[in-house]
């Protein structure tokens, strides 16, 4: 039973609404390195997964390029997989055939470990628990499978997961399809088989239950963590109002509460509540503000999210990093780090390491390529400056055996190939 859904029923209608004030945005440096450390790494993982899927190990560089707006890369996927070297390699199976992309034998090894993460039974069970709950977030039960498939990198589910993971769980999940009630279209659905009490309990409620927030006892209200970035000043009235608004009932976000005032606080706590919980399921505890945005509109919410993430800046941060919106569970991270590192994270981590070594290899290339070329032109600068001794040298003995001022030479071209000509006539005058 959630703890404060009938707690204080003469407050759970009150009306006072957030006040009139303009909330700054403030550039948190250290969340957007956390976001920033993972820039191109969903899009490396998903073309990894594509190529691993092909009974080859291996896909035509043609189709993989076709996935660059899916992916929102910045650039070619030819240029892209030039960017990381050490993930992917680029060969030709024969010459009828185009040219190919394969992972190198780092990325492929990296994979083989992550395949025995996911094939972890604690980490399934851990897997299959959080996406029921996200599923019970909503009051059907059910999502479109699009919409899981937008989380899917999030929640930490395999690339093939209906068919590597959901099938071994029918009591907990089947696909079924219906008519979406936001596009009326037929779509097909993730549904939770039955709802389950033991997972309905919220990250806060246990963090309740086993005493680890500070001055809260089971039974009195629940206060979200707050944590702001240096520079960071709220009006006084809006501390005030934050600090009123801490105080009101929480609210499970696997309750039902639609049937509050939708523009009073005590609504917008039970918002903040499901977003909170929904951010925490993630295994970053982070995810595109887009996503947000779009489950929000299925679990019913609007645009009662956007507003959430606007209201409550010590809560939720958005990042505009990595050509996108991320939204980041403040709580979850101290200064750039994670503070609980899922199993998965720290694999995407070595996959970031790889990366950064083949841009840095490639940087390195790229320098290298500079200094050859310079030491080339200072080479070739000595050999002219040498060779127009060498001829000044020899062009003033000729003057002094025949006694003339004159010379019988043409001025030396710069270039090694009339210097050549130049130098082997003079020989021969001289032999004359």
């Amino acid at each position: 039973m959630p703890l404060y859904s009938t707690k204080f029923p003469h407050q759970l209608h009150q009306t006072r609404t957030f006040i009139a004030a303009r909330i700054k945005w403030v550039c948190d440096p250290y969340l957007d390195t956390a976001v920033s450390k993972e820039k191109d790494l969903k899009q490396v993982i998903s073309f990894k997964n594509q190529i691993i899927s092909s009974p080859s190990t291996s896909l035509p560089l043609s189709s993989l390029s076709l996935l660059k707006p899916y992916l929102n890369l910045p650039t070619t996927a030819l240029n892209f997989f030039h960017k990381y070297p050490t993930v992917f390699c680029q060969f030709q199976p024969s010459p009828s055939l185009p040219f190919h992309i394969k992972l190198t034998h780092q990325a492929m090894s990296l994979h083989k470990e992550e395949q025995l993460i996911f094939k972890s039974q604690p980490l399934r069970d851990d897997t299959i628990k959080r996406l029921a709950k996200l599923l019970m977030l909503s009051g059907a039960k059910r999502l479109p499978l699009h919409i899981i498939d937008r989380f899917k990198y999030d929640l930490g589910l395999p690339h093939d997961y209906i068919i590597a993971l959901l099938s071994d769980y029918p009591e907990y999940f089947h696909v079924c399809e219906d008519k979406d009630c936001l596009t009326d279209k037929d779509l097909f659905f993730l549904e939770l088989v039955s709802w389950r009490d033991e997972l309905a309990v919220s990250e806060m409620e246990k963090r309740v239950s086993h005493g680890d927030l500070s001055n809260v006892k089971r039974g009195q209200r629940i206060g979200f963590p707050l944590n702001f970035p240096n520079g960071f000043d709220l009006q006084k009235k809006v501390r005030d109002w934050v600090f009123e608004w801490q105080g009101l009932p929480y609210i499970s976000p696997y309750e039902n509460a639609f049937h509050l005032n939708p523009s009073g606080d005590q609504a917008e706590k039970w918002t903040v509540a499901v977003l909170h919980e929904m951010l925490w399921l993630l295994v970053s505890k982070k995810t595109e503000k887009e996503n947000v945005l779009q489950l929000g509109d299925y679990l019913g919410f609007g645009d009662k999210f956007k507003k959430a993430l606007v209201h409550h800046p010590g809560i939720f941060y958005v990042s505009n990093k990595i050509r996108t919106q991320t939204v980041v569970l403040r709580e979850a991270y101290r200064k750039d780090f994670l503070v609980h590192k899922h199993p998965l994270m720290g694999m995407r981590f070595r996959y970031i390491h790889l990366m950064n070594k083949g841009k840095k290899k490639r940087r390195k290339s790229v320098g290298g390529i500079v200094r050859s070329r310079l030491r080339r032109q200072v080479s070739s600068s000595k050999k002219i400056i040498e060779r127009k001794a060498k001829y000044k040298s020899r062009e003033e003995e000729e003057e002094k055996s025949n006694g003339s001022s004159e010379s019988e030479f043409e001025d030396v071209s710069s270039s090694d190939s009339d210097l050549e000509d130049a130098y082997r006539d003079g020989t021969m005058k001289m032999k004359m």
